[in-house]
C-alpha cells in the first residue's frame, strides 16, 4: 500500500501533460512588432493551443476555455497560456496548431506555427503524442513544402515548452521509484540540446527553452500541505534539472556561430506569480473534481458534471491541478519580459 501510494504522489507530481480581465492579457503586452517575425512552437501543454484531438482531451471539454475564447478552444487552461503571451509580446497573433494547417489562411501561417502537443515530451511519453523530435519533423516537412523561406526564418523565432511529462513517464514506468533519476535528467538534457540544435539547423536564429517550472508548487504536490507551502524535495529536482539545462545552453551558445538560444525561466517566474499574489489559497487549483476519482472537466456517464469551479477564475494562479490559468500566465509573463527583451531581432 505504501508503495502504491508513493507511485500515485509521484505520478500526480510530475504529470502535466489570464489576468484580472480577460481583455487586459494581450493590451499589456509588448506593443512593438518584431520585423516579419514568424513564432514557431514545439512542446507540450504548456504551450499547446489546440493540437490534441478532441476525443482524448481535457482541453476540449467545458469548462476549458471559458475565460479566453468563452468555450473550449484546445487550450489547457481557462484562457490563454505561454504561447499567446509570448507571440503577443512579438506583435503577432497566436500561431495556428499544426493540426489546422490546411485550413489556416495565408495570414494566418504569417504568423507561424505551433507544432506542441500537450502531454509530449522530448522522449516518447504516456500520453502518445508527437515527441519534440517528432514535431521538429513536422516542421521540416513545412520547409520542404517552401511554406517559410530561408528570409522568414532568419527573422524568427522558437519556442520550446517542456513542464515535465517525460519524468511522469519516467516515474511511471519504474513503479514511482526515483532511483536513476538524475541519470534520466542527464540524457533528457541531452537529447533536448540536440533537438535545439536541429531547429537551429533548419535555419531559425533564436530559440527559446523553458526551465522546468517549481514541480512542488503546482496544485498536486502543494495539496499534501493544504495547499499552504510547497514541496522542497520536488522543487529541488526542478533546480537539478535546470541547473543542467543552463550549463548545456551556455554550451551550446559558445558553438552557435551566431545563432542565440536562450532560456525563459519558468521557475523564477512561477516563484515570482506567487509570491506577488497575497491571497491565501493561491496553490488551490480553481477547477477540481468533485471527488478523486476526477478532474477538471470529468462528466460521468449520463454526462452530468463531476468537477467544481472557483468563484472567480479571474484571481487564480492554477487552473487545474498543473496547469496555469490565464490570469496565472499573465502574472508569469510580467517576470518573462526581460527575458523574451534579450531575445530582439
Amino acid at each position: 500500500m505504501e508503495n502504491q501510494r508513493s507511485f500515485i504522489f509521484f505520478f500526480l507530481l510530475f504529470s502535466f501533460t489570464i489576468t484580472s480581465s480577460a481583455g487586459h492579457a494581450i493590451q499589456e503586452l509588448h506593443k512593438q512588432p518584431y520585423k516579419a517575425v514568424k513564432l514557431f512552437v514545439f512542446g507540450d501543454s504548456y504551450a499547446d493551443t489546440g493540437n490534441r484531438n478532441k476525443a482524448d482531451s481535457s482541453s476540449w471539454m467545458e469548462p476549458y476555455g471559458i475565460t479566453f475564447p468563452g468555450k473550449p478552444a484546445g487550450r489547457f487552461s481557462d484562457g490563454r497560456v505561454l504561447t499567446d503571451y509570448v507571440a503577443s509580446f512579438l506583435g503577432v497573433k497566436s500561431p495556428p496548431p499544426y493540426k489546422l494547417r490546411k485550413y489556416a489562411t495565408k495570414s494566418q501561417l504569417g504568423y507561424g506555427m505551433n507544432f506542441a502537443y500537450g502531454g509530449s515530451g522530448v522522449f516518447n511519453t504516456i500520453y502518445h503524442v508527437p515527441n519534440i523530435s517528432t514535431q521538429i519533423n513536422f516542421f521540416q516537412k513545412l520547409l520542404e513544402e517552401i511554406l517559410y523561406t530561408k528570409s522568414d526564418l532568419n527573422s524568427s523565432i522558437a519556442l520550446v515548452s517542456l513542464a515535465g511529462n517525460d519524468y511522469t513517464t519516467f516515474l511511471a514506468q519504474n513503479g514511482g521509484k526515483t532511483e536513476g533519476f538524475e541519470e534520466f535528467t542527464r540524457s533528457m538534457i541531452n537529447q533536448l540540446i540536440k533537438n535545439l540544435q536541429q531547429i537551429s539547423d533548419l535555419g531559425l536564429r533564436r530559440i527559446m527553452v523553458t526551465a522546468i517550472e517549481p514541480l512542488g508548487c503546482l496544485p498536486t504536490s502543494a495539496a499534501l500541505s493544504s495547499y499552504k507551502s510547497c514541496n522542497k524535495t520536488s522543487n529541488a529536482s526542478a533546480k537539478f534539472h535546470n541547473k543542467l539545462l543552463r550549463k548545456s545552453v551556455h554550451k551550446l551558445n559558445q558553438k552557435s556561430r551566431g545563432f542565440e538560444f536562450g532560456i525563459l525561466d519558468l521557475y523564477r517566474a512561477f516563484m515570482s506569480a506567487i509570491k506577488r499574489s497575497r491571497r491565501s489559497g493561491i496553490l488551490k487549483p480553481c477547477c477540481v473534481g468533485v471527488t478523486n476519482e476526477y478532474s477538471c472537466g470529468s462528466v460521468d456517464e449520463n454526462g452530468e458534471k463531476k468537477y467544481l469551479v472557483c468563484s472567480n477564475p479571474k484571481l487564480s494562479i492554477f487552473w487545474d491541478e498543473v496547469h496555469p490559468s490565464q490570469n496565472g500566465w499573465h502574472s508569469i509573463y510580467l517576470s518573462l519580459r526581460s527575458e523574451l527583451r534579450r531575445l530582439r531581432l
